[in-house]
Order: C-alpha cells, then structure tokens, then sequence
C-alpha cells in the first residue's frame, strides 16, 4: 500500500479516533465513582498516536490509565481538570499532558475543524523507557513519579506557544509512522517518543525558569538539582558569574547547609524517591546521582541515614 500523505494520515486517525477501544469502567473514590478510560490502542502496542478532527468535542469527565501527551494541532480547545477545578484554554502549538489517572475532560466548538493528535504511553513502558530522560529535573520527576505514589493524582503540564516548530514536526512524524504502520512500528515509536520527550523536557525546564523567583540562591539551589549528576562548585560559579568563596558563603547564609550538605542532601532524597517509587536498580540510578561506584553510593547512604539502602527502604 502507498504510504498515506501527512494531510492524509491525520485524516485516517481522526476517522479512526471514534472507533478506538473506548472502555470507560467504573471505579469508586470515596463516595463517588468515576469513569476511567481504558488502553485504547492494540493490546500488543506500547504506544499510540491517535487525532481528533472535528468542529466540535465534549467528553465526559473522565481518568485514563496510561500517560498521554496531546498536541493542539490546528485550532483551539478547552480542557477542565478536576482537582484544581478550573478551565484551561489549549491554544494552537500548546502541550496538555497528563498523568495516569488524572481527571480531567476536553470541550471546544469551532467553525473550523480542531486537530488534537495525542500520543499514549503505557504507565509501564514510561518508567521503564523513559523514566531516566526527566530524572535530572526534580519537579517533572515527580510529575511523573506522583501517579506511583497516588493512584488518582490530579496533575497536568500545560506547555504553551511552543512556536519554534520542532516539536509540531516530531509529532508529525509520529503521526505519519503510526497512520502507516508496520511490523516494525512499534519499535520505531519508542525512540522517537524519547524524543519528543527529551523536547517537552526542555521547554518544561524554560517555562520553569521563566516563573522562577529572581532570589539567584534559589536559581542556584534549582541548578543543582538539575545537574545533581555531575555538579559542583567551580560548574556553579561558572553558571552564575560569582566566585566560589561568594557562593559558598550566600548558600550557608540562606539554607543553612554548604554547597556539599545541599548536593548530598538532595542526592539522598532523591535516591530514596527512586527507590521507592520506581523498580530501577541501584545500578541503573546511581549515575543519576553523580556515584559511577555503587559501593560509593551505598557508604554515602549509610553515613547519612545511618542505614544501607535496603534496611531504610524496608524500614528496618
């Protein structure tokens, strides 16, 4: 069969989109009950891209059970969530991305068609694959990690104007790849699903800064946990134009701890959340946190919790 053109393409999944695997089973949450939608691809696929196409939608409020990652296309539309009860407007260009089980219902009328093309991850393949692209950032790790802790979180990332282009052309690709699939379709999403999220990354990273307080200790503090994987003093004086001594002496002024006591605290805490939040081994996250040695990273552990990495995991 020839392979459909990208025009084409969005076609067919919008077509396809109403026939998808719709699912909605009851769960109940304290008093009341909610729909949650099921897996809507295959059951042999990972991932999925899906499109809407159409001058109107309204879904009912409802939870998924995978991660997923929806792309305004073309056109404008609103998206309520439940936990923090307000309507967002997703503007053309913009991300909305969310959580296993995040409450949340998509809503827009328009004279002209609105294009939605969404890609699915399965919760499991997420942190297998993918869980190690967003680690260096504290506040997008727990975004992704919370639905591991919660059950029913309530969160989503909402990126906007994400005008430069090359994330519209990575979902384009995927658009294409999954409208023409074949055998090795599967195979070809995953990297390309890294990338695209190594790119939502980065623009997760500018949106933060863009908001961050102007306090240049805390932008210090939020540096560090981005590069807690091979920080240190000499790379942070470089970053913010102070001398080492300088730095050293604000950072005790305003924490209470030392440039070290920071590093080392944040690489303990952060260890204890992948420990319990994720099935990595100590092997796989420990470069994570700046140790290549594992026997370095359980002599660390034990000095500061005074336990080894099983003992406090299991609560001994």
């Amino acid at each position: 069969m020839k392979n459909l053109s990208l025009i084409r393409s969005i076609e067919k999944l919008g077509a396809d989109f109403p026939y998808l695997h719709w699912d909605f089973q009851e769960h109940r949450i304290g008093n009341r009950k909610e729909l949650v939608s099921q897996w809507l691809g295959a059951p042999n696929e990972d991932i999925m891209v899906c499109a809407y196409k159409g001058r109107e939608i309204h879904e009912p409020f409802h939870r998924q059970d995978f991660f997923f990652i929806n792309y305004a296309y073309t056109g404008d539309y609103g998206a309520q969530s439940f936990s923090f009860d307000n309507q967002v407007v997703i503007r053309e260009n913009d991300c909305y991305i969310g959580q296993p089980f995040s409450g949340y219902a998509l809503y827009g009328a328009s004279a002209e068609d609105i294009v939605i093309v969404g890609v699915l991850i399965r919760k499991e393949v997420f942190y297998r694959n993918f869980l190690q692209v967003i680690s260096a950032d504290t506040a997008l790790l727990h975004f992704f990690l919370d639905p591991e802790i919660d059950s029913f979180s309530d969160e989503f990332i909402h990126l906007n104007n994400l005008k430069d282009g090359s994330i519209r052309r990575q979902i384009e690709l995927m658009v294409l790849e999954y409208a023409n699939k074949t055998e090795d379709t599967q195979r070809i999403l995953k990297p390309m699903t890294l990338t695209l999220i190594m790119m939502l990354a980065r623009q997760f990273r500018l949106a933060v800064k863009n908001k961050e307080n102007e306090d240049v200790i805390e932008a210090m503090v939020y540096f560090i946990d981005e590069h807690l994987d091979h920080i240190t003093l000499a790379m942070l004086s470089r970053r913010f134009g102070y001398h080492p001594a300088y730095i050293s002496a604000q950072l005790s002024a305003k924490t209470g701890k030392t440039f070290s006591q920071i590093v080392l605290s944040r690489r303990m805490e952060r260890a204890v959340f992948l420990m319990r939040n994720t099935d990595l081994s100590i092997e796989e996250f420990t470069p994570l946190l700046g140790y290549n040695d594992k026997s370095n990273f359980h002599k660390a552990f034990r000095e500061y919790y005074g336990k080894s990495p099983r003992e406090f995991v299991q609560g001994k």
